[in-house]
């Protein structure tokens, strides 16, 4: 599985982190900056990770700000990304087992290191139940349509 990253200077530190963990657990990842703590805007780097996913180029992301509502925000204006915004590891595992995100927005001023670890690893680690003829897979097919412009 290969991820895609984006931060702003708000979440460089924790990013940080984050990049060493996955290293550690053995995945791959593309490193979509920022690449300093030099003041940035968030849009440029979550844009570029949301990018990534829904190109297929990269599985899944992980983008971090400082309240990690901006760059989430952003990251769900790219056609085909289903970003959430995570505080916790329970909302990580059900956003993935329930809605099939495919990017994690964190906020660095909001989580802890040993919890953003905690957040990744339950994001990376569960599947989804939103697969043919499931429940959930109907309303993930609901959000595409909506997406897309389509009335429910």
């Amino acid at each position: 599985m290969k991820i895609a990253l984006g931060c702003d200077h708000g979440g460089y530190d924790l990013m940080q982190v984050v990049k060493a963990h996955l290293t550690e657990k053995g995945f791959t990842f593309e490193d979509f900056g920022t690449y300093s703590k030099e003041s940035c805007h968030y849009p440029v780097f979550g844009y570029r990770a949301a990018k990534a996913v829904a190109d297929g180029v990269c599985d899944r992301g992980i983008i971090i700000c400082t309240t990690g509502i901006g760059i989430s925000i952003t990251a769900n204006k790219v056609k085909g990304v289903r970003a959430a915004l995570c505080a916790d590891s329970l909302s990580a595992e059900m956003t993935r087992r329930h809605n099939d995100a495919n990017v994690l927005a964190m906020g660095a001023g909001i989580v802890g290191p040993n919890l953003a670890l905690a957040i990744v690893d339950a994001f990376l680690g569960t599947e989804t139940e939103a697969v043919p003829g499931s429940r959930h897979k109907a309303r993930v097919d609901l959000i595409a349509d909506v997406e897309n412009g389509k009335a429910i």
